[in-house]
């Protein structure tokens, strides 16, 4: 840390899975870090010093702890003086309406903590508009302080990639944006410390729409993709050789592989807050946007559809059928089932009659969806399966297991090789 002067302490309002990782590299730069987060599971899990972030392990929480420099919190009040606060919470679509109730909630508990040189930084992803227009009057009225003059505020929107081992916290590139020329240069005080790169923007507004973009461009491209394979196999092309040939192009071309569908927070939700936001103040659809959302949606559709056709070759009837589906969570090597694939394919498959079974050990089992017994992969499971689903590829899942067996197995990931499998 540059300034020596003291210990400068930080709030951070939610501890998932962008606020833990936050709050852990915080402490590393030598920040006193308080962790608040209303879900007391989890912080009874943190104070034993139990992670549920892939990217935070145990042994990195426990060092947080024993540091003395990291409390993990179900209140306010610990963090009365904080120099800097960082909101994380969740911003999800209720009935296709972005909910920013969550922000609302956690500007309204800061407001009154908010104190002379202090500065706030909203990191969830919402649209533009959202720190200017919604967090900072509340804090301006809950403070009594003006924003831009007695306290600082801004927007960074998160770029975690979790089980990615190429960029951390860290080494990711990081925008941020304050109210004013004042604001920025603490938030940029903050990040610096932080993260090698910051990458300052004119305003919030640029900010929370540079998220949306970057967000918008994935969903986009992985509908071309999704749809591309649809037709591809109706066709009798392999659409996983013909990307892989178009992606030696060294130049003009982005290698998007398809799925069985997106998940996570992102790619289901955050384009559609733009949408949202240019359906109410323009009047106008995002037709990109509409059109990624409803291939993506259906992904889950079509991979049971196959899964069918799948059953059929052996003259089998999904009703009444086991079918294995491995891999839970919405990609691999994370255990996050927020809006995973394999949930909304469970849910289909239980329509049709068949007995499902999950495998993925990354998920915790209070996040286990409805409608699928969880068990182990193993040999004798396989066997006993009529046929396996590979919905996410995590890097512990033994796929000799998976290959050069009776059980037909449907990939969606095109990570198997054998007479068994069915590829997307």
């Amino acid at each position: 840390m540059n300034d020596n002067t003291k210990v400068l302490k930080l709030a951070v309002i939610g501890q998932g899975y962008v606020g833990l990782p936050l709050a852990m590299r915080a402490v590393d730069a030598g920040y006193n870090v308080v962790g608040i987060d209303f879900d007391a599971h989890r912080i009874g899990m943190l104070a034993s010093g139990e992670s549920y972030v892939d990217d935070i392990s145990n042994e990195m929480l426990q060092a947080a702890i024993d540091s003395g420099r990291y409390s993990a919190v179900t209140e306010y009040a610990p963090a009365a003086d904080f120099d800097f606060a960082v909101i994380t919470v969740p911003t999800p679509l209720r009935n296709a309406t972005p909910d920013l109730s969550y922000i609302e909630s956690a500007s309204r508990s800061l407001g009154p903590l908010v104190t002379q040189g202090a500065t706030v930084v909203l990191e969830s992803t919402t649209y533009p508009g959202t720190t200017q227009e919604l967090m900072v009057p509340i804090l301006e009225e809950l403070s009594g302080l003006k924003a831009g003059e007695d306290f600082f505020a801004g927007y960074s929107p998160e770029r975690i990639d979790p089980g990615n081992k190429k960029f951390s916290f860290k080494t990711t590139p990081k925008i941020i944006s304050g109210i004013n020329e004042a604001s920025l240069e603490r938030v940029n005080k903050l990040f610096s410390d932080l993260v090698d790169t910051p990458v300052p923007v004119s305003s919030p507004r640029e900010a929370e729409m540079a998220k949306l973009l970057e967000n918008t461009f994935r969903h986009v491209n992985v509908a071309l993709v999704n749809e591309l394979a649809m037709y591809a196999n109706d066709l009798g092309v392999n659409v996983w050789e013909t990307i892989n040939a178009a992606a030696t192009k060294p130049f003009g071309f982005m290698k998007f592989t398809p799925g069985p569908g997106v998940g996570g927070h992102c790619l289901p939700i955050d384009p559609s807050y733009l949408s949202w936001k240019v359906k109410t103040e323009l009047g106008k659809n995002f037709r990109f946007v509409d059109l990624a959302n409803d291939v993506n949606e259906h992904m889950p559709d079509y991979v049971v559809q196959r899964a069918m056709r799948v059953l059929n070759e052996s003259s089998k009837s999904l009703r009444g059928s086991k079918v294995l589906v491995v891999g839970v969570a919405y990609k691999n090597d994370s255990s996050d089932a927020r809006e995973s694939p394999a949930v909304g394919i469970i849910k289909l498959l239980n329509e049709f009659g068949a007995e499902v079974v999950g495998v993925d050990s990354h998920v915790e089992e209070r996040h286990w969806p409805a409608g699928a017994t969880r068990e182990t992969l193993s040999a004798e499971l396989v066997a006993d399966s009529d046929l396996a689903i590979l919905v996410t590829d995590h890097s512990d899942i033994d796929v000799s297991l998976l290959q050069n067996v009776d059980t037909p197995v449907f990939d969606t990931r095109n990570k198997l090789v054998g007479d068994n499998v069915t590829t997307l």
